[in-house]
C-alpha cells in the first residue's frame, strides 16, 4: 500500500472521532490554554497531552491526547525557532483539527477537516 493510500486509511479510521477531537480543539481555545490546540493521535504509551480517548478502555484503534503548541515547545519537539513558521502553516482552527498522528508510517502533522460528513 502506497503512503497516499495508507493516509486515505488512517484519516477513513479517525472519522468516527472529528467531533470529540474538535471540540476538544474549541475548549483548549476559549479557555485560553492555546491559540494552537493539537491533538495527539496514537496507538502507543505517549508522555504527551492530557488523555481524552483512550482505545484500551473505549475500544478502537487510536488513543487521542489533547496537547498544545506550547507543550510541544517544552517538550523539544518544536524548536524554539520554528515556532512562527508552525503558526503561518497552522490552518484555521473553525475550519480544521491540527493533529499529530504517530503511527507505523512515522510521525506527522496532519490537519483535518472538521466537516463532519458520517455518509
Amino acid at each position: 500500500m502506497e503512503l497516499s493510500e495508507r493516509m486515505l486509511l488512517l484519516e477513513k479510521e479517525l472519522k468516527p472521532y472529528k467531533k470529540m477531537m474538535g471540540e476538544a480543539s474549541d475548549i483548549i481555545r476559549e479557555q485560553d490554554v492555546s491559540n494552537y490546540p493539537i491533538l495527539v493521535i496514537h496507538q502507543d504509551e505517549v508522555e504527551l497531552g492530557i488523555p481524552i480517548y483512550e482505545r484500551e478502555k473505549n475500544g478502537g484503534k487510536w488513543s487521542i491526547n489533547a496537547s498544545s503548541l506550547e507543550e510541544f515547545v517544552s517538550k523539544q519537539l518544536i524548536s524554539e525557532d520554528r515556532i512562527e513558521e508552525f503558526k503561518k502553516t497552522y490552518k484555521d482552527p473553525e475550519l480544521f483539527i491540527c493533529t499529530f498522528i504517530i503511527s507505523e508510517l512515522g510521525t506527522q502533522f496532519i490537519f483535518m477537516s472538521r466537516i463532519y460528513n458520517y455518509n
